[in-house]
């Protein structure tokens, strides 16, 4: 796999806002930071019929340069690469993100899950780090990686050690967040043990990211959710609105989730606006699931 070049690391930290420094914690916290507040957990790409793979560099490509973001296998994909280049010790691990019924086998392989190494405080005296701009609404910032609660925002979190379990980690999310919980195993892996769950997510009429159109963006003070036309805040400044126009919905994914729309012709945001139109009527009337 190619790494990412010097070109590509100056307009992907542009993107972000951030400049290039040396590996610390505070460096790490401010680029996972920026990262969930400027690059957006979306599936637009899905709903236009955009067809993407899951290579880190070509993740890490239309990040920097195309103002567009994806699901956790882009996300974490391209932040890892982009780690690395700045000089971290990060590893890529298998997990699965699961509903109220608990974490089962079956589930993993659905997240891609970050830890960085060999960085110790005095509070985190192993140096690892939890790192996840793919989840969408959860981490805002990185979590030690030691059992215990944290707080972020409005949401209450909860690492547990889980060996012999589902995985070796386990996060628990708050009650307000759109999942219940993430298990992942402790072996690192490569980008290609997720290829088989990426076709099946980006293209299967049962998955849930094909029937509803979906944005997220991670602040300090809360989140911001798209899903189908039903825009939805938690935490500070909350809402709970459905977009009614096209002129709306592209308004949101431009301004709101810092999606470059820009080039999307008329005719293909008058299609995608009807179809996520009717996806939406269809999510409404099962009740949300």
């Amino acid at each position: 796999m190619v790494a990412m070049d010097a070109p590509l690391r100056a307009a992907y930290l542009a993107r972000l806002g951030v400049e290039a420094e040396p590996p610390s914690v505070d460096a790490l916290f401010r680029l996972h930071r920026a990262h969930v507040e400027r690059v957006a957990y979306e599936t637009l790409w899905i709903h236009l019929g955009e067809r993407w793979g899951i290579d880190p560099i070509d993740s890490a490509i239309r990040i920097a340069h195309e103002g567009r973001g994806g699901y956790c296998f882009h996300l974490n994909g391209a932040l890892s690469e982009l780690l690395q280049a700045l000089g971290y010790d990060v590893v890529r691990h298998v997990g699965g993100v699961h509903g109220v019924g608990g974490a089962t086998e079956a589930e993993l392989t659905n997240h891609l899950v970050l830890t960085v190494h060999q960085l110790p405080t005095d509070t985190n005296p192993t140096g690892v780090w939890y790192v996840d701009a793919g989840l969408g609404d959860a981490l805002h910032e990185p979590l030690a990686l030691i059992a215990g609660g944290f707080d972020q925002g409005p949401f209450h979190l909860v690492l547990t050690e889980t060996p012999g379990g589902v995985g070796r980690w386990h996060l628990a999310h708050d009650p307000l967040g759109s999942f219940a919980g993430m298990a992942w195993r402790s072996a690192p892996t490569g980008i290609d043990a997720f290829a088989e769950r990426h076709r099946w997510l980006s293209s299967s009429p049962e998955s849930g990211f094909v029937r509803v159109l979906t944005a997220q963006r991670r602040d300090a003070t809360g989140t911001d959710a798209l899903r189908g036309l039903s825009l939805r805040r938690i935490g500070a400044n909350a809402l709970d609105r459905t977009l009614r126009t096209k002129a709306e919905l592209f308004d949101v994914l431009g301004d709101l989730f810092e999606l470059d729309v820009s080039a999307i012709e008329a005719d293909r945001r008058q299609a995608l606006f009807a179809n996520v139109g009717a996806a939406h009527e269809a999510w409404e009337a099962a009740g949300r699931p």
